[in-house]
């Protein structure tokens, strides 16, 4: 498997996981919970939006 394969499939599963993630905390206060502390800014956003917001790094501190 090539190196640009590799990276096709990384994203691919990478967009999988924050679709999976974003579905799962619409319906868990905790879970929003942890993405903010985490750092990701989800509350108040809809699937969409928290799906994309978590493609991406974290725009806050992590607060451990």
């Amino acid at each position: 498997m090539s190196d640009d394969d590799l990276s096709e499939q990384l994203s691919k599963t990478n967009t999988a996981l924050a679709e999976w993630a974003a579905r799962s905390a619409s319906d868990s206060d905790q879970l929003i919970e942890r993405f903010e502390r985490m750092g990701y800014e989800v509350r108040g956003k809809s699937v969409d939006e928290i799906t994309e917001v978590l493609k991406r790094s974290p725009t806050k501190p992590s607060q451990a």
